[in-house]
């Protein structure tokens, strides 16, 4: 048996080489429960003739990876194998990386076709030496083994298919595309940047340094009006901006409903829905950034529409096909006289845009006062009961999960953009809130900070360190202004907008990795109070920077007649005062002689990429479970949340049986026997918090967010009187999101997991859904439910014990695709006497072909991902940080590991190998180079 080299050489396999290089990772971890032997005989086993090293390290760290229920120290082998690999595949000069991507050719023509801009590899070409004694390798051992995968997948540049970059290139190629020649500020980020403090958003990643660097995440496209040349010209937009990885948001406010009059052709409009049907072809076919992300479009609406009742149906799964736009995301745009008809079951009035051209553009007393005139001329529609249209929207969000809610005034009177115009509509993921129009496309860039790293410890005490946090902020506003001047714009209107406003939007990631870290449950008061004072911390940092960047450069072109022009800054328009935690009225001072940089600074999008890379859990989100899969060629495989699973182990309950209840428990820990009161508190999963806390939390910090929250609701079981509870809630509070996405738990059966016959070493389960029982009428079934990954390749099966006519039991395996709007399932009936699995065409028995498989041999396809959002936990790690803001959380009980090892690390030093490495809970400080 052969395998082949990295320079292309054919070798013998020697099975020695394979256990000598994981023994060597293996430096450090915990012996006792780390085993190379048992890692080196599953590689052996899926090791086939040709295979190459690249492949074996693959499989390695797979296999690896899926021992993590076994003990977190696996976790961290996996990673040192897909970094060591990475590494053996890449240069360890970033010089020589730069030269490659700026000479790369192009595969047809032969010609030169760089990657990167000449402005990169002149930087790189002069600093060079410097970048690289800067440059730290080992900081790649720092991600999880999913970060990394996500960035091979994704981010990182390639050269004919072939990867290029390592993580720490990826990161220096982004400080030098937005600080350019200014070498201080390009290291100052990069430092940031490797040691996980923040984060810049995907398009950045992405695009920085390159030919087109296109970096702004957010678009908010308006409609150039409402006539075929308006609305093609406006679908030209969406697609270049989804061409480049923008994600966009739409309002179609100002298009005719259908049946309306159009006095140029003597017809009448077919409205909305069809129009989208052409906004859904393109968001189809104009990806974003070539095959990087599918592309992505929300259209807004506000509910006095006349097509609002068909709009709300675009994305059921019955239904005319031709009056569905599933690809699309819905939004409504409310205003709060609909709000205050649905709270007093009054009627509600739907019209035409073109009969009541001034209500989009109004909001407040103006559209009420607007509103009832245009009802007392009867230009309406028709009238329909406002409780009537309120359980249809409801309806669509409990069988979609959308549209999306967004408050129109609220949007609009607390919006530091309200002195140039009416705002229509919001973004993608309904965080960002900017004036769009025909003239000016809305973007903005942004960036996450990472608030686990900023948790501190010292002996048995543990805090927060609010200064660390505030410096981070003003550098990351730095930052993502720059980008506004260095970003390559799709369209020129959003340039016209980007320049015009300056508005830049720092968020977080990890809310709820940093309270496991604090041994904060998310209900505590102590989180109530810290969730404020972080924002706040956040808002007066971001502030502080813009007010600095504008005493350089002066005040955003638009800023005179804004909100902070005049003294108020955005917890003013709230009515709120802030903590006595940082200097107000002296920044005010400031202000009202400098002015500010950038017209908005704060919004917390979803950061469902860059969470992954950094290894936390989504924004500020609670867990959605404890327990979820994860995908990788060779199959799924369980994976626990570090957090819980490191506890676990230290409290000595860790094992196989724990492990089980887990599974039988849907992930929750709430009912296990034996798991102490305040770890179950800790680990509630998003299930088991009331929503009234996620709204609290939201509206509480709410007031140091000047743009706005991608706020998700979670109801195990939503009805009318739950939603409207929520809707209302968040709305009397003054939320600008009343809702991102309804996020439901499908109802299941409880489950027990049986013994299945091997089919590798370890069984990871994963969570079913309830059987389609209809696929098994024929024969009698067991009430019993069972779930198994088995790891060839298979998805989520279900295994249920089954009796055969004629005697004899047999256990059925039951796949489900539910990726499909009708559900395709198939039988594989498992022989428990020998072992062996047989595909059937239905519940019968064997199709006519009779084929057969081994259990080694069978396919399982169409992988079922487990409800929710699968996420990877990360680490926080120990050490101080510089600053005296601290507060002190707790103590004794509070100390603890963190999830994944950290590797020790220096700043000049870019060695490529992580065997010598030793584990350190130290975090780096906020130093310079």
């Amino acid at each position: 048996m052969f395998v082949y080299k990295r320079d292309g050489r054919k070798e013998r396999v020697q099975f020695d080489k394979i256990t000598a290089r994981i023994f060597n990772l293996c430096h450090g971890l915990d012996q006792a429960f780390v085993d190379p032997a048992l890692i080196t005989q599953k590689v052996i086993s899926g090791v086939y003739h040709g295979i190459s090293t690249i492949d074996l390290d693959n499989l390695a760290a797979e296999t690896a990876a899926s021992f993590t229920t076994l003990h977190p120290d696996y976790a961290t082998l996996a990673t040192r194998i897909v970094v060591s690999n990475l590494h053996k595949q890449t240069e360890s000069d970033f010089t020589k990386v730069i030269n490659q991507l700026y000479e790369c050719r192009n595969p047809k023509t032969g010609e030169i076709d760089p990657i990167i801009s000449n402005k990169v590899y002149d930087v790189v070409k002069q600093h060079g030496e410097r970048l690289n004694r800067v440059i730290n390798y080992r900081r790649d051992f720092d991600y999880t083994y999913f970060g990394i995968k996500t960035l091979e997948r994704t981010y990182l540049l390639r050269v004919k298919n072939k990867i290029v970059e390592r993580p720490q290139h990826l990161l220096m190629r982004t400080a030098i595309g937005i600080h350019g020649e200014d070498i201080e500020k390009v290291v100052e980020t990069y430092l940031l940047m490797s040691k996980k403090y923040f984060t810049h958003a995907s398009p950045t990643l992405f695009n920085a340094g390159t030919i087109r660097p296109q970096m702004s995440s957010c678009f908010i496209v308006a409609m150039k009006d409402d006539s075929m040349q308006g609305i093609y010209d406006t679908l030209k937009t969406c697609a270049m901006i989804s061409k480049h990885a923008g994600g966009i948001g739409l309002h179609a406010h100002n298009i005719r409903s259908s049946g309306t009059h159009i006095a140029g052709t003597s017809g009448t409009s077919s409205g909305v829905i069809p129009m989208l049907k052409v906004f859904n072809a393109t968001a189809k076919y104009a990806d974003q950034g070539g095959n990087k992300r599918p592309g992505a479009f929300a259209v807004y609406l506000e509910p006095w529409h006349g097509d609002i009742v068909e709009f709300l149906e675009i994305r059921k799964a019955g239904g005319d096909d031709e009056m569905r736009a599933r690809d699309l995301f819905s939004a409504l745009w409310v205003p709060d006289l609909f709000m205050e008809k649905v709270e007093q079951n009054l009627d509600w009035c739907l019209f035409s845009p073109n009969d009541v051209p001034k209500l989009v553009d109004a909001y407040g007393e103006e559209f009420r006062m607007l509103y009832e005139q245009y009802e007392r001329e009867e230009k309406y529609v028709r009238k329909i009961s406002a409780q009537k249209l309120w359980y249809l929207i409801l309806d669509a969000q409990i069988e979609t999960g959308g549209p999306f809610m967004m408050y129109k005034d609220a949007c609009n009177l607390k919006s530091n953009q309200s002195n140039i115009g009416t705002i229509r509509s919001s973004n993608l993921c309904t965080e960002i809130v900017q004036y769009s129009s025909p003239e000016e496309v809305a973007a903005c860039n942004l960036a996450s900070l990472a608030l686990p790293n900023f948790v501190d410890q010292d002996g048995d005490k543990v805090w927060f360190d609010f200064d660390a946090l505030h410096k981070v902020t003003k550098v990351v506003i730095k930052n993502l202004d720059a980008i506004i001047d260095e970003n390559w714009y799709p369209v020129e209107e959003a340039e016209v907008s980007n320049k015009r406003h300056r508005p830049v939007a720092v968020g977080i990631q990890g809310f709820a990795d940093m309270l496991l870290a604090l041994r904060l449950p998310f209900e505590s008061k102590e989180t109530k109070r810290l969730n404020i004072q972080i924002f706040e911390t956040i808002y007066h940092g971001a502030i502080e920077a813009s007010m600095e960047l504008a005493q350089v450069s002066g005040p955003y072109d638009s800023y005179e007649g804004s909100y902070v022009s005049k003294g108020l800054l955005q917890y003013d328009l709230w009515q709120h005062k802030p903590t006595d935690l940082w200097d107000w009225e002296t920044l005010k001072d400031q202000i009202e002689k400098y002015g500010v940089r950038n017209s908005l600074v704060t919004a917390l999008m979803p950061t469902a990429s860059t969470s992954q890379i950094l290894g936390f859990n989504e924004c500020f989100e609670p867990y959605t479970t404890n327990t979820y899969t994860r995908k990788v060629p060779a199959g799924e495989f369980l994976i626990v949340n570090p957090w819980l699973l490191r506890d676990l182990a230290k409290l000595g309950l860790w094992d196989t049986e724990m492990k089980d209840q887990l599974l039988k428990n849907q992930g929750s820990v709430q009912a296990i026997d034996g798991i102490p009161v305040d770890i179950k508190q800790l680990y509630k999963t998003v299930w088991e918090i009331p929503q009234r806390v996620v709204v609290e939390l939201a509206a509480d910090r709410a007031p140091f967010i000047d743009q706005s929250q991608s706020m998700n609701i979670y109801m195990k079981d939503p009805g009318y009187k739950r939603l409207t509870s929520m809707h209302f809630m968040g709305w009397h509070k003054g939320l600008k999101t009343g809702m991102y996405f309804l996020r439901t738990q499908p109802k299941t059966e409880t489950f027990h997991q049986t013994p299945l016959p091997r089919v590798a070493e370890e069984q990871y389960a994963v969570r079913g859904n309830a059987l389609d029982d209809t696929a098994t009428s024929s024969t009698a079934i067991n009430s019993t439910v069972t779930a198994a990954a088995l790891m060839t390749g298979s998805s989520r099966a279900h295994s249920r014990r089954v009796s055969l006519p004629g005697g004899g039991g047999k256990t059925v395996v039951y796949q489900e695709n539910t990726d499909n709007v009708v559900p395709s399932s198939r039988l594989i009936w498992l022989d428990t006497k020998t072992g062996r699995l047989e595909v059937l065409s239905g519940p019968q028995g064997p199709s006519k072909a009779g084929h057969r498989h081994s259990a080694n041999e069978i396919d399982l396809e169409s992988p079922l991902v487990a409800s929710g959002t699968s996420n990877s936990s990360g680490s926080t790690s120990n050490g101080s940080l510089s600053g005296s803001k601290r507060r002190i959380l707790g103590a004794g009980k509070s100390k603890r590991d963190s999830p994944a090892k950290r590797v020790a690390i220096s700043e000049h030093n870019n060695q490529d190998s992580a065997a010598e490495s030793s584990s350190s809970s130290k975090r780096p400080k906020l130093e310079k180079e």
